[in-house]
């Protein structure tokens, strides 16, 4: 901001918005992105708004702009570059340099294999030091990998694969959890059975257990390892595709959010870099996997901007409720990543496990994937971060490359809520009729596109172009509820397909979900809305207690009562059924689409990503009255 002549956020990010083209110009500028061939223009929009081209004739690597740079750079070469932590705590490291050459083995073995630029190659692998080795490797000689959530099991891979029509696949054996194995290849197998496209399965050995092996078919990891040659990068098109990465969708099969080397990672390095503040001797740690957007954000947010970055291979309270806090010491983590349902359930646990632990490295903490209640931000945010450490609210999307809200560190930052639209992103909140409205619920909008905005759906534009473009005119409409409020700050109330409309009132689930975690029983609680047949509407509460009760009824009164002190009869939950465990995907983010859709015994549409889908047996049984 001081460099280009600005004083105060808002001025600059008007003018990010206004001239878009200048911003992203400087933007690639600042980040010192490397271009084999400069570009001759920032933007071309001669296909219209829904298919930006960026920076025109420029031809750059995203590999080489991670690792290959600084690898070249006789000051960052044996600077770390990664780290990855095993279930059991086993470590290993990884230079600049040391991580070039890995790459360079495996992108020379995997163009032996016969992979080509424009390839398609699914990686279905735990978070793993490889997982990033082949991410890159493939980006590398200019082909197009496909990351899949671990804990997905093979319909759910095999539905990625022929979408994507991979012809590669790289899994492991299997990998660790909570101290016990996880079969991968089993189900990585049965995948393939149902997926014709795909010719070879690469296997990578990190359990070294007995897995059923295909002679002409399956390649160990280490075969492909063996020429240590350089491998010259290939000169990609900054606008050549390098990921696509598959979403739920709330009905369907997923979709492919196709992603180029100039944009994904440029958002994520900027959003990293410049928003978050990460720079060449911090380390950022995001809890997440590569099947989601946080996994790729981790990779090129953090090696984008020659930062060391911390892979994860098992679960932040396990073997003790403080082996997150653990890590940060350990790594001297700067910036970590976390969700709200994760700092809920250590909480639970107590203040003991953190205030052992020399937490003094952390510069900011991130937080994605759902919106918070107060309790828990506060909780973080005086206890954890004993004041002083940010606490960066980002949200955004798979389709986004990063972050539409963020809290800028330039400004105040407020509880919940977002204190800014990111630099670049031309936001506003619409009423049903599209006009901006402030100080009430509304549709989430983008005016104008921006780098890493998703070059389209793979193979399914129609759809793409249904889903984000079609309710106003050349309009992206993201699918979020939001309150702008005078102050500029933003809150999210929830998808605005979760939604409740009680009598002509619109309330975000979010907001009776903070409530009812108030009461000191109530470790969680997911909201949905029934069809009612006279307000429309009616609330129905999902609530998962801390501990265990023999008088449950007790209980679900005083629920019931706080929640009508605090929300009014009308918008009160009237039932509120209590649970063992909500439906969640593996970054912990609770899936209120299916538990509206078990409850209300109906199609689910695709619950793949769900880690825990038994719990929606039990949802099931409890059959909402009109069922």
């Amino acid at each position: 901001m001081n460099s280009l002549g600005y004083t105060d956020y808002d001025s600059f990010h008007s003018q990010t918005v206004n001239d878009i083209g200048w911003f992203w110009d400087q933007a690639v500028k600042e980040l010192n992105v490397k271009w084999f061939a400069p570009y001759t223009k920032t933007l071309d929009l001669s296909k219209g708004i829904m298919y930006p081209e960026w920076f025109v004739n420029g031809k750059m690597n995203v590999t080489y702009n991670c690792v290959d740079k600084w690898a070249e750079n006789a000051t960052t070469a044996k600077k770390q570059a990664l780290i990855w932590e095993g279930d059991d705590g086993e470590t290993t490291s990884y230079t600049f340099a040391e991580l070039q050459k890995e790459i360079n083995k495996v992108a020379n073995g995997l163009e032996n294999l016969g992979i080509r630029p424009g390839d398609v190659v699914a990686i279905y692998m735990p978070m793993l030091a490889e997982t990033v080795i082949a991410m890159l490797a493939v980006a590398k000689i200019g082909a197009i990998f496909s990351p899949a959530f671990s804990g997905y099991k093979a319909d759910a891979v095999a539905k990625r694969l022929n979408a994507a029509q991979a012809k590669w696949l790289i899994t492991a054996d299997g990998f660790f959890r909570r101290g016990k194995e996880v079969s991968l290849k089993a189900e990585a197998d049965k995948a393939v059975a149902k997926s014709p496209s795909v010719e070879k399965i690469v296997v990578v050995r990190r359990t070294n257990s007995n897995v059923s092996w295909d002679s002409k078919r399956d390649i160990d990891w280490k075969e492909i390892r063996q020429n240590v040659s350089d491998y010259n990068t290939m000169h990609t098109n900054g606008n050549d595709p390098f990921m696509i990465i598959y979403t739920s969708g709330t009905t369907g099969k997923p979709k492919g959010a196709l992603h180029t080397h100039n944009g994904f990672p440029i958002k994520s390095a900027f959003d990293a870099g410049i928003c978050m503040d990460v720079q060449q001797e911090d380390t950022l740690f995001w809890y997440t996997d590569m099947g989601w957007m946080m996994g790729p954000f981790l990779v090129f947010g953090g090696l984008m901007n020659g930062a060391r970055i911390v892979l994860f291979e098992g679960t932040p309270d396990y073997p003790e409720p403080d082996r997150i806090w653990r890590m940060v010491e350990n790594h001297r983590v700067s910036h970590l990543g976390i969700s709200p349902t994760l700092i809920r359930s250590l909480m639970s646990k107590g203040e003991d496990w953190f205030q052992t632990r020399d937490l003094s490295t952390l510069k900011m903490i991130g937080s994605t994937g759902e919106p918070w209640n107060p309790e828990p931000w506060m909780w973080l945010y005086d206890k954890v971060c004993k004041g002083k450490v940010p606490i960066f609210n980002y949200s955004g999307g798979t389709e986004i490359s990063g972050g539409i809200f963020g809290n800028v560190l330039v400004k105040p930052i407020a509880p919940v809520s977002f204190n800014a639209a990111l630099p670049g992103m031309d936001v506003d909140v619409f009423d049903q009729e599209g006009h901006p409205v402030e100080n009430e619920v509304g549709e989430l909008v983008i005016k104008q596109p921006w780098v890493g905005m998703t070059y389209g759906f793979y193979k399914e534009n129609e759809r793409y172009e249904n889903t984000y473009w079609s309710r106003f005119n050349d309009t992206w409409v993201h699918g979020d509820w939001v309150i702008k409020d005078t102050e500029g700050f933003f809150t999210i109330t929830g998808r605005s397909d979760d939604t409740l409309n009680v009598a002509g009132k619109r309330i975000g689930p979010a907001e009776i979900e903070s409530v009812l975690v108030k009461h000191d029983d109530v470790l969680e609680a997911g909201v949905i809305g029934v069809p009612h047949e006279v307000k429309g509407e009616s609330p129905v509460a999902f609530v998962v207690l801390n501990k265990d009760y023999l008088d449950t009824e007790m209980v679900i009164e005083e629920i019931t009562k706080l929640a009508i002190v605090k929300l009014g009869k009308a918008i009160a939950p009237k039932e509120i059924h209590l649970v063992s465990d909500l439906p969640k995907t593996r970054n912990a983010k609770v899936m209120r689409r299916a538990i509206k859709s078990a409850y209300l015994n109906r199609d689910g549409g695709d619950l793949s990503a769900l880690e825990n889908p038994l719990c929606l047996n039990e949802i099931r049984q409890l059959k909402h009255p009109a069922n």
